[in-house]
């Protein structure tokens, strides 16, 4: 497994290290990369000028990034993990994207849960899951340090099946626990409806109508899925649960992360972005902006 760990030497980033280091498997090679961006600086009357303002930049920056990737070495030095420092000067979001391409699963940090003027993902962190290949973690501080909880999110498809995979090869899931879920998203949910709508007094609503008939269906569905999922798990020996919820997958996924105290969230999510594959998408990007914990978004292209 080769991962890609992008640091800016913030808090966050050195929280997103830690994280990794913990959460990961052990991998074969890591690569830390620091990001400057260009100097677009006012253009001089003097071309010589002008070319001395950017070289002294780079100088500059040269040494500020070397200072942060001996920094962020040190830390993963301290988890056992040697890794080679890369540097680059351009667009940050551009140039994870543009590397994930060659890496297995790509690192970076996020506000932390207790962030009260930035919540969420920063600029950067936000591009890249959604536009890197691969599994993308975004990194956030630990609930526990032994014993993880991990919830991976599952909906029968490709994508999250996907992620199973992924969550197994690249994940430490024998040290803790992994909580199966599948969201149902009952018909009257995307019209922004409550399960009540249908349970009229007088047994308005005939057992036998297509609706209730298609609940049915996408409960035994839903079983299906978990069921197959937990067989996967089963040559791990992981300790595992299993739940079926129902209502908006997003909504579902975040409230069971904060009531579950999790370590890490595993969902998967197509790589393509028409109307086909735009709840996937949704799902993934809503639950990594605004999750307690740290995400795995694992892309699946058809």
């Amino acid at each position: 497994m080769n991962v890609l760990m992008a640091t800016d030497g913030s808090k966050d980033a050195t929280t997103a290290l830690y994280t990794a280091s913990r959460l990961l498997q052990r991998p074969h090679q890591v690569h830390l990369l620091c990001v400057a961006p260009e100097l677009y600086a006012p253009k001089s009357k003097s071309v010589k000028r002008s070319a001395q303002v950017r070289e002294a930049y780079r100088r500059k920056i040269l040494l500020e990034m070397q200072r942060i990737l001996g920094q962020a070495q040190e830390t993963l030095g301290k988890e056992g993990i040697k890794a080679e420092a890369l540097t680059e000067i351009g667009a940050p979001a551009e140039v994870i994207v543009r590397m994930a391409e060659d890496y297995d699963v790509t690192v970076v940090g996020a506000h932390g849960r207790y962030e009260t003027t930035k919540p969420g993902l920063g600029p950067v962190a936000s591009r890249v899951v959604t536009y890197a290949p691969g599994a993308v973690l975004i990194a956030r501080e630990l609930i526990s340090e032994g014993s993880f909880r991990i919830l991976l999110g599952l909906d029968g498809s490709l994508a999250s099946d996907n992620a199973l995979r992924t969550m197994l090869s690249s994940f430490n899931v024998g040290s803790g626990e992994v909580t199966l879920m599948h969201v149902v998203e009952a018909p009257w949910i995307r019209f922004g409806l409550d399960r009540e709508w249908f349970d009229y007094p007088g047994d308005v609503f005939d057992k036998a109508d297509p609706e209730i008939q298609f609940e049915r269906e996408l409960r035994l569905e839903a079983e299906e899925v978990i069921e197959n999922a937990r067989k996967q798990l089963e040559p791990y020996s992981v300790s595992t649960r299993t739940m079926i919820a129902e209502g908006n997958p997003a909504t579902e996924i975040l409230g069971e992360a904060e009531t579950g105290e999790y370590d890490l969230i595993v969902l998967g999510a197509t790589g393509l972005t028409d109307m086909k594959h735009e709840m996937l998408g949704s799902v993934s990007t809503k639950v990594a902006w605004s999750a307690p914990c740290s995400v795995a978004v694992v892309k699946y292209v058809e």
